[in-house]
């Protein structure tokens, strides 16, 4: 059903991948700009592509995950796909941010490289709370 918790940790995960990321600042440059998502998705390289790429797919996969709930073993395999897809966006934001040059009076390495770790915690949570629906409905159908 739509109204369990599992729902509701997962629209959070799709809200942070998908909609908060237009508002949160991830690397600076060597001219002191912070980027965005936008100006991620046209960077020609792909490493940095990739990351916008990334967090689109994330709020994809939650977003069908949340409709696929009576599908619970669907539901639960498409949230460790996220999980894996979040920890790739970590490395390659925790990379990128290390090469980013030297530290100035204000570090511009932005607040945007700690949402993976925040979708992942909402992640883990959902694919608990799946797992236990999941041992419920077991226990269920071995009464019958």
């Amino acid at each position: 059903m739509i109204q369990r918790i599992q729902s509701i940790y997962l629209l959070l995960a799709a809200l942070l991948s998908g909609g908060v990321v237009f508002f949160v600042s991830f690397l600076g440059s060597e001219n002191n700009e912070v980027s965005n998502i936008t100006s991620l998705l046209t960077d020609e390289r792909f490493l940095i592509k990739s990351i916008g790429i990334g967090f689109f797919v994330s709020a994809a996969l939650s977003a069908l995950s949340i409709f696929l709930f009576k599908q619970r073993q669907n539901q639960f395999v498409l949230g460790r796909l996220n999980i894996l897809i979040n920890f790739y966006l970590l490395g390659v934001l925790l990379f990128e941010s290390l090469m980013v040059s030297g530290e100035t009076n204000v570090s511009e390495k932005g607040i945007g490289v700690s949402l993976p770790i925040i979708v992942v915690v909402l992640l883990v949570m959902a694919n608990k709370a799946i797992k236990k629906d999941e041992n419920l409905v077991k226990s269920v159908d071995r009464l019958r």
